[in-house]
């Protein structure tokens, strides 16, 4: 099978996984990985990724919990160490690709909603930081786990707007 682009051995797709893995703020699902990884290099032949991931993952090197991937700190030193061996163009365009990546998953870090049902009834613990610190937690007592759920999916997807709304109404004067 002819290979285009600049990464033909398993040891460069396995330099790319680990490269990519260890400038992620948290794990990844398998469907986000793969990506990534066929996007940087036309060299990069799925069943090829497939089996370098597994290595990595029986080497130590990668870790799968909960069908999300993440380089572990052997596989991070290991990849520092011989990640300029990679072309500087397959490197540059992983860069770029990983960027709104971790855009997302530092964002998802920051905000926490988590609910818990006990003798009083189902409570919704929302939580939001900045990186720096906690500014915003809230618990409401719920109707019910569907409410429960709503209120999550909602406070992740617009946990800024939502903070931002709660301060207005608490600033407000005279009303």
């Amino acid at each position: 099978m002819d290979h285009h682009g600049f990464i033909h051995e398993k040891l460069d797709i396995k330099l790319l996984i680990l490269f990519i893995l260890s400038r992620l703020p948290a794990p990844v699902d398998r469907g986000t990985l793969d990506e990534l990884c066929q996007q940087c290099d036309d060299g990069v032949g799925y069943f090829d990724y497939s089996d370098c991931l597994g290595e990595l993952i029986a080497t130590g090197h990668v870790v799968c919990e909960d069908e999300e991937y993440a380089a572990t700190d052997k596989g991070k030193r290991d990849g520092r160490e011989v990640e300029n061996s990679l072309p500087y163009s397959v490197r540059a365009r992983a860069l770029k690709l990983i960027a709104p990546v971790e855009e997302r998953l530092a964002r998802a870090a920051m905000i926490r909603a988590d609910s818990v049902t006990d003798e009083e009834g189902c409570h919704v613990k929302l939580a939001m930081s900045d990186g720096k610190g906690e500014i915003i937690s809230l618990s409401v007592l719920c109707a019910g786990e569907e409410q429960a759920k709503t209120m999550k999916k909602t406070f992740r997807r617009s946990a800024e707007e939502i903070y931002q709304r709660i301060v207005e109404i608490l600033c407000e004067e005279g009303k």
